[in-house]
Parts: structure tokens; C-alpha cells; sequence
């Protein structure tokens, strides 16, 4: 029975663990080149385990981009936060990751779409998903501080959001997103004297 218990310990929290552990190695290497038994060796779990939590690494995959949004370390959670005010929240779309961050990685959801370019893959229709919502959320703050056309308006600063995070990764250059910052409060201002 003690031995039964201490298994039992041993296997709490390995969801957690394999999610930890797949998010440092899809950051690193990418998703497609990340192999489930490479997943269990850094969680550490046995494959049987991870299996019995993750059929496939789709599924996987999935799995850390929803726990990415549910953090609010994407762009997307700056867009929620409620200690600033509309235009603040989009202006910090242009932001640089915080220092502590090992190297500049662009938007996993773009990241994601890439490496599975079929747009009715599930990882790339999840990217899909989360990139609408990413621009009803600005369309919503545009609209909040009384722009005319609150949709054109969203896609152009997510199109430059998405662009500055691009360069910024292709770069190696964290701080890259100011020229998008500065292009963004030129159409914002531009847009409220309109």
C-alpha cells in the first residue's frame, strides 16, 4: 500500500510538468521538431503517462498554446488588462518581451500557423482563432475611443503588431517594436482627427 501511495505522488502534477517541458522545447526548437519521447525525458514522465494526458502532440500543441493564452503572456492578454486605458492596451502590443526573456521568439500563434501550413490542421486553425480574436479585441478598444471605422483601423495595427514581432524575431532585436509603436500612434491620431 506505501508503494501504491508514493506512486501516486510521484505522478501529481505531470500535466503541468509536460506542458512546462513542452513549452521550453517547442520555444527552442519549434513544434514540428520537438518529439514526444524528448517531451516525457524533460518533463520527466514516462511516454505511458504522457500519452495517458496527451494522445498526440497536436493535441499537445494545442494544449500550450491555450495555457499561452490563459497566462496572458501573449499579446493578446496585454489587449485585457484593466489598469489602462484603450490606447495604452494596443500601444503595448509594440512593447518588448520582458528582460528576462531568453531570446525574442515572435508570435507563437504566426510560429504555430507556420509549421503547419494547412489552414485545416487543428494547430493552425487554432492559430487562426486566436489571431481573429486578437483583432476583434482591438477593434473593440479602437471602437471604445470612438474611431470611425473601429475594424479597418484594428486590422491595420494587428497587421503591424504581427510585423513588428516578426522582424523583432528574425532580428534578434526586442526593442524592435518601437517603429511599430511609432507607426501605430500616428494611425491612432491620425484616425481620432479624422
Amino acid at each position: 500500500m506505501a508503494e501504491a501511495s508514493g506512486a501516486k505522488r510521484r505522478g501529481r502534477g505531470a500535466r503541468e510538468r509536460i506542458l512546462a517541458a513542452a513549452s521550453r522545447l517547442f520555444a527552442a526548437q519549434g513544434i514540428a521538431a520537438t518529439g514526444m519521447e524528448q517531451i516525457a525525458a524533460q518533463a520527466p514522465v514516462s511516454k505511458r503517462t504522457l500519452y495517458a494526458h496527451f494522445r498526440t502532440r497536436d493535441e499537445l500543441a494545442i494544449a500550450h498554446l491555450q495555457a499561452l493564452v490563459s497566462s496572458g503572456a501573449t499579446m493578446e492578454g496585454a489587449l485585457l488588462r484593466t489598469d489602462l486605458g484603450p490606447r495604452e492596451r494596443i500601444l503595448l502590443l509594440f512593447d518588448p518581451p520582458p528582460a528576462d526573456t531568453p531570446a525574442v521568439r515572435g508570435c507563437p500563434f504566426i510560429d504555430a500557423a507556420a509549421e503547419f501550413p494547412d489552414p485545416d490542421h487543428p494547430v493552425h486553425a487554432y492559430a487562426r482563432e486566436q489571431k481573429l480574436r486578437m483583432v476583434r479585441l482591438v477593434s473593440d478598444l479602437v471602437a471604445e475611443v470612438g474611431h470611425r471605422d473601429p475594424d479597418a483601423l484594428a486590422e491595420q495595427l494587428v497587421t503591424l503588431a504581427d510585423g513588428a514581432a516578426s522582424r523583432a524575431m528574425v532580428l534578434n532585436r526586442p526593442d524592435y517594436g518601437r517603429h511599430g509603436r511609432a507607426a501605430a500612434e500616428a494611425l491612432l491620431d491620425r484616425a481620432r482627427q479624422g
